[in-house]
This record gives C-alpha cells, structure tokens and sequence, in this order.
C-alpha cells in the first residue's frame, strides 16, 4: 500500500512534467473508483493549466485555478507519466488519463479501485477527507510538546495513536513499527504512560524514518517517465516489519508479532518495554 512517503515520491515525481501545464482533455474509462468520478470530469478541467502539486497526508492535490483535483492511490494506485506522445497501449486498470497541450500524459492506474479522484472548487482545507487531520509529520507543528498533549490522556496502544490521522498523518504500520523500535518502546505501551524522554524520542524517530524513506525514493524519481511502468517506490530497510522469527539486530532475540488493531505488529521484547 502507498504510504506518505512513496505519495510524496509520487509528487516529486510528476510536478516538473505537468505544472504550468494546459489540459486539453480527460478521458476517464473507469468512473467506478472508491467513490464515482464525476461524469463532466473533462469539461470541468480541459483549458485549465495546472498551477501546483501539493500533498496533504497520503492526498495528492493538483491545484487549477478553479478548484482542486485530489487524487488518493488507494491501496494499488499509481501515476505514471509519459512525455513523448509514445505511451504504451491502454491497459485494463488504467483508468484514468489527463492529456496536455503539450503532449505530456497523466495516467492513473489502479487494480483495485480503492484509490479516488476527485474534484473540489472549495478551500481545500475544508473538504470533508481533510478538514480534520493532524499535522504533517515533517512540518514545524509536529513536535514533542504537541505530541505529549496529544497523549496525555489516552489510555489506547501507543501504535494506534501515532497511526490515527488526528494525531498526526501518514505514519504508516510499516513506519510506525520501526519508529517504536527505534526508540525501544513496546507497541501495545498506554500512549498516556509515555514520558517526556520518551515522547521526544517518538517524535525525533517518525520524522527521521519518515525523511530517511523519502530520500530513498528520491533516487527512482527518473522512473515515472520511462515506459517499463515503474512506480517509483522503494523499499524501505526494515529492521523489525514483516520479520517475525528473525533475529533482533541489536540483541539477537527473535522478533515477535502481536496483532492490535487488526493490524500486524513486529517487536522485539527485549528490547522494547
């Protein structure tokens, strides 16, 4: 599943080819997304020029001048870009493509139609996806003060609360389990039990996986403009995901896996109490 940092590669990737650019036509093959895709689509955008490419969580933000394409990769999404007039044929989950005045094509591609595009005239901070979510976790407003204040009164697992877009967004279940790896604190922990030192180290570890992740990402970025459809992503180095039964790098204990809110948890019990 995209994550905020393969959504922030994803951006990187595609401004420098589309903003500032002029739509001359939308085809959309598949409306039947997550939620349906506006049937005057084309009319709404075609003439319009692209003014930027924002990210707001996992939301992709295409900014005109009218309003706000907000495009969400779902769980199999991706973009894909091509800048020759020679992208390949039409396959069966590209459903979407976004053509420009000069040549450039923005195709969205989804297996699963779990992803969404939708179009938005209002403030886009007031749309209904985005009015109440926290902050950016690489932004000045997450920091270990609003973290703790977040916190204090929580009595759930500390994974869920840094996973819960009201907390802060895109920390993922890959980034959350590493995170608390990186600063030795057991999953299943009362996010209320935390103390300062420990707080400040949580909020330092999100920020750095989060930035360590993107940067790595960075180096495929070539990628969304060759015709082989590479998404860009990357893999992240994890140290205790999706290894249960390995061997802890920093004790040699086997890692353990626990479930807690229905999702996967990967911890080492030595390590972290």
């Amino acid at each position: 599943m995209p994550e905020l940092p393969e959504v922030e590669t994803t951006r990187r990737g595609i401004a420098p080819f589309i903003v500032n650019q002029t739509i001359s036509q939308v085809e959309v093959r598949q409306p039947r997304l997550r939620w349906p895709v506006m049937s005057n689509l084309g009319s709404q955008l075609e003439g319009e020029k692209i003014l930027s490419v924002k990210r707001r969580a996992k939301y992709l933000l295409i900014e005109l001048a009218s309003g706000t394409l907000i495009i969400h990769l779902g769980m199999s999404g991706s973009l894909r870009v091509f800048t020759d007039l020679s992208a390949p044929p039409v396959q069966k989950h590209d459903h979407l493509d976004i053509v420009f005045t000069n040549g450039t094509l923005l195709r969205f591609h989804d297996p699963r139609r779990f992803g969404a595009v939708l179009w938005f005239s209002g403030a886009i901070e007031h749309h209904p996806l985005l009015v109440n979510l926290g902050p950016e976790p690489l932004s000045a407003d997450f920091n270990a003060d609003y973290l703790g204040r977040k916190l204090a009164k929580q009595k759930r697992a500390i994974k869920l609360a840094i996973m819960d877009n009201k907390t802060v967004v895109g920390v993922g279940n890959i980034y959350a389990n590493e995170a608390l790896f990186r600063t030795g604190i057991h999953p299943a922990t009362t996010s209320m039990q935390l103390d300062k030192r420990q707080i400040i180290a949580l909020t330092d570890a999100i920020k750095q996986i989060l930035q360590d992740a993107i940067t790595a990402g960075g180096s495929t970025l070539r990628d969304f403009v060759n015709s082989a459809g590479k998404s860009g992503y990357f893999q992240l180095q994890h140290v205790v995901y999706g290894r249960a039964g390995e061997l802890c790098p920093q004790c040699g204990h086997p890692i353990e896996k626990m479930v807690l809110g229905q999702r996967s948890s990967f911890y080492c019990p030595q390590c972290q109490r």
